[in-house]
């Protein structure tokens, strides 16, 4: 699971490197090297589009019926549950991820997310006959766009890496895919299980690669498509260079989401909801709830209960199964994280954590941190930490709130919580975000997902997905 490697996977093969360099992979709970592997440059990314250009333009995937497709996507599916555990355990031990999280989401909701989509494909429609205002009909046509360059972040490397390849390959595209330099060994993984599903040459290549070489497969003349999960400043620039090639782009971006508690919340299921709704993956999560918005009735009691759950939770080793809050993903993301912390200490007022754990003097660890008395304008509430870090704001009343939550460059999540889930879903209508949760949050397979403003373009997780995969074409029927 964490040996070495020393190939790439590009057109069903195990493609040997044009070079020597390699990637150290790292365990954050213990900081020591597990395994290397080796870091695509420009020639292997060329290796990996002209075999996904080859799939596309003489293979069978493109033109194969919507059902063939899914058949294989079922079995791709069944090997990736065969390899859950593993990829689990991969996961968690190169980004902190405790392991109760990413058995859930990297193994069971990643397979569930390929199969979602591959019975998308079965029922997916033929052309469309339409009424013509001046011949007899248009025939509307969906074809597949071509080669997908998808650039995965490393905070949910398999489900974000299958949120991109499952819409692809439903609407029959061949896709290049880059994982992040930090957790790789999971892609290994994914493409084994590719290989033994029958995935077609081509279809499906990967190249771990850094920024400078991801940036070259962006511009990539062979690709027709930008499918990208990161942070919003390397978003803009994707975005800017897809702009100018006038290429379809994707973008799931960050976030610095508003938790609304108001005055009549049960506060000790709110208190239960935190983990997932504003601290899950240790905070390194995009749509987290960080900014919590309290009324200033029930504030003490809100700051009381967030900074008691805070310092309640059990920090350690990412692989043991009582952790609440593993490592952070690398020591520079720590060093990142603990950069916000200092900031946040002159900013507001620091009611629970702050600092690293006493007992842990390995890994990459930073203690759940919450700040009261905080300003919706301080550093530590417009950007976004990526880290164990809230902030907690208070408000006058509902209006207030929803001012609070809207004025910020980002909208991907967000929740409000309350014994009313009439009022609270009037509230979150108001919430200017491509997303938000009541009493809760967690992204549904079926629903689309995603942002507005800085938190990108484009939506995951549904079946209006398969469309940004497509091309269409009107054929006008005139006589």
């Amino acid at each position: 699971m964490t040996k070495d490697r020393n190939a790439f996977f590009i057109d069903n093969e195990w493609r040997k490197p044009s070079s020597t360099r390699t990637f150290d992979i790292i365990n954050a709970s213990t900081g020591e090297k597990i395994a290397s592997s080796p870091e695509a440059m420009e020639a292997d990314v060329d290796a990996a589009v002209a075999a996904a250009r080859r799939a596309f333009d003489g293979g069978k995937w493109a033109k194969a019926a919507p059902k063939e497709r899914a058949a294989i996507m079922t079995k791709f599916t069944n090997s990736i549950t065969a390899r859950a555990e593993d990829l689990a355990r991969t996961v968690s031990i190169q980004n902190g991820m405790p392991i109760s999280v990413s058995t859930a989401l990297e193994g069971q909701f990643a397979a569930g997310l390929l199969q979602y989509y591959a019975g998308v494909a079965a029922n997916m429609a033929g052309p469309e006959k339409r009424p013509s205002q001046m011949g007899r009909e248009t025939i509307v046509e969906h074809s597949p766009l071509g080669v997908v360059a998808a650039i995965v972040p490393w905070n949910f490397p398999v489900t974000l890496a299958l949120s991109k390849v499952a819409p692809a390959m439903a609407a029959g595209c061949t896709v290049v895919i880059k994982p992040s330099p930090g957790t790789v060994l999971d892609s290994y993984l994914l493409a084994e299980a590719a290989l033994e599903a029958g995935v077609p040459p081509g279809v499906l290549n990967w190249v771990p690669a850094d920024r400078d070489v991801g940036a070259y497969l962006v511009s990539h003349p062979g690709v027709d498509k930008v499918a990208f999960t990161g942070s919003t400043a390397a978003g803009r620039a994707i975005a800017q260079k897809c702009g100018a090639l006038l290429r379809p782009v994707t973008l799931e971006l960050g976030g610095k989401s508003a938790a609304i508690v108001l005055e009549d919340v049960d506060l000790d299921a709110f208190v239960q909801g935190i983990p997932m709704a504003c601290m899950l993956n240790n905070g390194q999560a995009c749509y987290n709830g960080t900014r919590i918005l309290a009324p200033k009735g029930i504030y003490n009691q809100v700051v009381d209960a967030v900074a008691g759950l805070a310092s309640s939770l059990v920090i350690g080793d990412a692989l043991s199964p009582e952790t609440h809050v593993g490592p952070m993903a690398s020591a520079a993301h720590r060093s990142r994280v603990e950069g916000y912390i200092a900031k946040g200490k002159q900013e507001a007022r620091l009611v629970a954590g702050g600092g690293r754990p006493k007992n842990l003097t390995q890994g990459w660890f930073v203690e759940p941190t919450v700040f009261a008395d905080v300003s919706n304008e301080a550093v530590i509430a417009r950007e976004e930490i990526f880290g164990p870090v809230l902030s907690i704001i208070s408000y006058e009343d509902e209006d207030d709130a929803v001012r609070i939550a809207n004025n910020s460059e980002y909208g991907l999540g967000g929740s409000v919580w309350s014994s009313d889930t009439a009022r609270a879903t009037d509230i979150a209508e108001r919430i200017v975000s491509g997303t938000i949760g009541v009493n809760g949050y967690m992204p549904s397979l079926g629903s689309p997902f995603g942002g507005v403003k800085s938190s990108g373009l484009g939506r995951e997780f549904a079946p209006e997905t398969v469309s940004s995969y497509q091309s269409t074409k009107s054929i006008y029927i005139m006589g």
